[in-house]
């Protein structure tokens, strides 16, 4: 079921299947700020990614002395949550621990997805608890596809990410399996704020890159100054990536606070890098903040 908040400036619709945000409409120009989902190109909008960010070392895991197996970017953005909070202009999501994640994950967890609009910028907050576990790591990030070009005036090529700070992007490389192979890093770029769209960017799929300085980065359509942007400060990493198919239809800009899994890695849980341990009754959140310049 889809539910929908709105201000001034926005109007935001979220779907109870993956507590995924499908439309946000700029009210002034009734432009549409998300990517469709368009199956044919990629069929997501907005996916939250729990409780691990990527592939799984192997395609499973080994929890609790059982293995499981597991898909990318882990169950929340295919399950169903409840909502559990609505006004004018937030609502909030809730997925529990349920027979039907411990299959795929043997953990008690509560996850709460908030959404509050602010202005011109959607604050969409990930928030875990552990009711019981001894310990509960998980790994967590947002994966927004952002729509381009924004007008039919205008073209991919007319775009670029912009930092706010200059930027030498180092990325770890998860070629050619989607798992890091702990030997390829590389500079994306030198010395710059900004990376334009061409059409080879994403030819070898996603860019991750690590341990940036800058607050922002945004998609800008250049000669217009309007610009889709999110503040990254408090993430390790930050991905760009879009469907290999050309011209672009959409670009994402993907905070994580976690890593996918390694080439020769561990397949045990508890050995897999995360973003939070938290001990019984702890709880823990992040905020990711998009401001739509349009």
């Amino acid at each position: 079921m889809q539910y929908t908040i709105e201000n001034e400036f926005l109007r935001l619709t979220a779907d109870t299947h993956g507590a995924e945000a499908v439309s946000v409409v700029n009210k002034a120009t009734g432009a549409e700020m998300l990517w469709c989902g368009d199956p044919a190109v990629w069929g997501r909008h907005a996916p939250i990614l729990f409780p691990y960010t990527g592939k799984l070392t192997g395609g499973k895991m080994i929890a609790k002395g059982q293995e499981y197996a597991g898909g990318q970017h882990g169950f929340a953005r295919d399950m169903e949550h409840t909502l559990v909070g609505k006004t004018d202009d937030t609502m909030t999501f809730a997925l529990a621990a349920s027979e039907e994640t411990r299959r795929l994950w043997p953990y008690d967890f509560v996850l709460r997805s908030t959404f509050a609009l602010d202005g011109k910028t959607v604050r969409h907050t990930l928030a875990v608890e552990n009711p019981s576990e001894p310990e509960l790591r998980f790994g967590i990030g947002y994966h927004p596809a952002f729509a381009i070009p924004f007008d039919d005036a205008h073209t991919a090529a007319d775009y670029e990410f912009r930092f706010d700070a200059l930027e030498s992007p180092l990325c770890v490389s998860a070629l050619p399996n989607g798992l890091l192979n702990g030997t390829d890093y590389h500079y994306l770029a030198r010395n710059v704020k900004s990376i334009p769209v061409t059409d080879d960017l994403f030819a070898n799929d996603s860019h991750c890159m690590v341990n940036l300085r800058s607050k922002t980065l945004a998609i800008v359509e250049k000669d217009t100054g309007r610009a889709v942007r999110c503040n990254i400060e408090d993430y390790p990493y930050v991905l760009i990536w879009s469907a290999k198919k050309t011209p672009y239809r959409f670009v994402c800009i993907e905070p994580w606070q976690s890593l996918p899994g390694e080439e020769n890695g561990s397949l045990v849980w508890e050995d897999r890098a995360c973003a939070a341990s938290l001990t019984p009754g702890e709880s823990w959140s992040t905020t990711l903040c998009t401001t739509f310049d349009r």
